[in-house]
């Protein structure tokens, strides 16, 4: 492969909603993000970003149990369209290179010319991390970047223990025996085991980083020594 096909084949990018709206939205994280993008779309790099809900799925979900019990769907629907209004705020900023529309289905025929394609959440049931794993399958990708709150993935909770360990360098194999077999909503992991076992089957490679350092994201792109950790089969 070329360098120009290569970079004809888009990254996902996901950004974690915490990113975008940690409580009110974070311009300067915005505004950082972009310039990021932009600049490795000048180098010929394309993208697919697929966003979370962050504090406005929260928010949603916090006040509409004030007011009634809810079931899971309507549950996980609150957070569906807040991903959905925090990829509409992000197509907005990238308008001059952005595909049109918000791509919500990630089993769609989608063909795009622009620089940057804008993707959501899908349906209840299913988490980002794995609609963006749906999505790398159908566009044929084979690097995605999970931006999280975490710089690195360890091999304990550090939370818990002390002497966590952070991976560098880890595969599906190995990661996957660290998280749970299932998937729930909330669970706390750093990649949804059912979509990781999808990318592992697809051979995709996985980087999560800290999006609260984009340093790291443009290391990454550049093909640099970066803060993080790779995960390939």
């Amino acid at each position: 492969m070329n360098n120009s096909e290569e970079n004809s084949v888009p990254i996902i990018i996901s950004v974690g909603g915490s990113l975008i709206v940690p409580n009110a939205i974070d311009v300067e994280f915005l505004r950082t993000f972009k310039d990021i993008i932009l600049k490795h779309i000048g180098n010929g790099k394309r993208f697919v970003i697929i966003c979370g809900g962050g504090k406005t799925a929260r928010h949603y979900q916090d006040a509409a149990r004030e007011v009634k019990s809810l079931t899971a769907d309507d549950l996980d629907w609150l957070g569906i369209h807040s991903t959905r209004l925090n990829g509409h705020l992000v197509r907005t900023i990238f308008h001059d290179h952005a595909h049109p529309e918000i791509v919500k289905n990630p089993h769609e025929d989608v063909r795009f010319r622009e620089s940057i394609l804008v993707a959501a959440g899908w349906k209840p049931g299913f988490s980002t991390d794995y609609d963006a794993i749906l999505l790398a399958r159908n566009l044929d990708a084979k690097k995605m970047v999970n931006l999280s709150n975490i710089n690195y993935v360890y091999d304990k909770d550090p939370n818990k223990f002390d002497d966590a360990k952070p991976l560098r360098n880890i595969t599906w194999q190995e990661f996957r025996k660290l998280i749970p077999s299932e998937w729930s909503p909330g669970l706390s992991s750093p990649f949804d085991p059912v979509a990781s076992k999808l990318a592992d089957e697809i051979k995709m490679e996985v980087a999560i980083i800290n999006g609260k350092n984009l340093n790291e994201l443009d290391n990454y792109l550049s093909d640099r020594d970066f803060t993080g950790t790779k995960i390939t089969s």
